[in-house]
């Protein structure tokens, strides 16, 4: 099985929020929420204005914890061909500052501010309503029951 630990942000501004288009290694494009992989001994809190920043220039500040994602996608529709298991922390960013670029040297590109009336007609990771959802409804728990494998494209 592998493992992927990751924090996302969820920015949103005038009805719109701040999507990256990701790039896979075989070309195949996917719109994701700014965010990665949370570093060896990194903070998930600490990670995720990094990421944000890595990805598209802009400086944002944690407004709060919007939730945690946990989902196990099994060997048959994972990339690899593995069991895979990825653990998403969301937090709602602010941005605070900075120019709007894609990341260099990066798999992600092309950041743009989507109204989220637009969002359902992406191609885009399942992380995008995930975190959508999470800011929708802050639910106590802190989760959204994971969508069905199949359903939307995994990331």
């Amino acid at each position: 099985m592998s493992f992927r630990f990751a924090a996302y942000a969820v920015c949103l501004e005038q009805g719109r929020v701040l999507l990256a288009r990701h790039v896979a290694g075989n070309g195949e494009t996917t719109w994701t929420l700014p965010g990665g992989e949370v570093e060896h001994a990194e903070d998930p809190f600490d990670a995720v204005t990094r990421e944000l920043a890595e990805e598209t220039g802009y400086d944002g500040v944690v407004e709060r914890l919007l939730g945690v994602d946990s989902r196990v996608i099994p060997a048959a529709v994972a990339r690899a061909g593995v069991e895979h298991q990825n653990v998403g922390i969301f937090y709602r960013v602010r941005v605070t500052g900075g120019r709007l670029r894609a990341e260099p040297n990066g798999a992600t590109v092309e950041p743009t501010w989507t109204p989220i009336g637009e969002v359902a007609s992406l191609r885009r990771a399942s992380l995008v309503d995930t975190g959508l959802a999470l800011a929708r409804t802050l639910p106590a728990t802190g989760h959204v029951t994971p969508t069905p494998v199949g359903g939307l494209i995994q990331h």
